[in-house]
């Protein structure tokens, strides 16, 4: 009598099996949920944790107050660097210009900050929209001390200065707001 063949073995497909899948993700621990009470699909998001937590929470009105900005630096820096002479007179009432270098330098200077301007309003990172915000605070803190000084050297009172420095007050004070806002430390929910 022939020796009777046994069957051929049949490969076992873990993917397809819903019992197998089950008992990896038993073994791997994922799926169910963890202490916190969230739910991990995968061993990497739970080692990692979840990135919802490292989320910037924005104050309402930030991107507002970053397009704002972006567009105010760069409409200025555009009116420095083709038009000088309008600007120098809008700011200091009738005062001759003497040189054009310095306000289109300084046009070349604004422009440079509206791109970092303009790139922040695309971020998410804490930091990067932090920093952006103490540079304009900056910038508008030396502005002010920079157009007072001017003021007590020429004597020169205008309504145009004076819009000015209140407008700059007006842009520390926002942007140190926010900048504190940025960085607080989110509530427990």
């Amino acid at each position: 009598m022939a020796a009777k063949q046994p069957p051929p073995l049949m490969k076992k497909h873990s993917q397809t099996d819903l019992v197998s899948r089950l008992k990896t993700r038993k073994i791997l621990g994922v799926g169910g949920e963890d202490d916190d009470g969230e739910v991990h699909r995968s061993k990497i998001s739970q080692v990692l944790g979840n990135e919802m937590k490292f989320a910037v929470r924005e104050p309402l009105g930030l991107r507002v107050w970053q397009f704002v900005s972006a567009v105010l630096f760069s409409g200025i820096a555009i009116m420095a660097l083709t038009f000088p002479d309008q600007l120098y007179d809008a700011v200091f009432d009738g005062a001759q210009v003497t040189s054009k270098t310095p306000i289109r330098l300084y046009g070349g200077a604004l422009l440079s900050i509206s791109l970092i301007m303009w790139n922040a309003l695309y971020t998410a990172e804490k930091v990067i929209i932090r920093w952006t915000l103490l540079t304009e605070a900056c910038y508008f803190s030396v502005q002010f001390l920079v157009v007072t000084a001017t003021l007590a050297e020429t004597g020169l009172v205008s309504l145009g200065i004076l819009l000015l420095l209140a407008s700059r007050l007006l842009f520390v004070a926002i942007s140190v707001y926010f900048y504190y806002q940025v960085g607080r430390k989110p509530k427990k929910v």
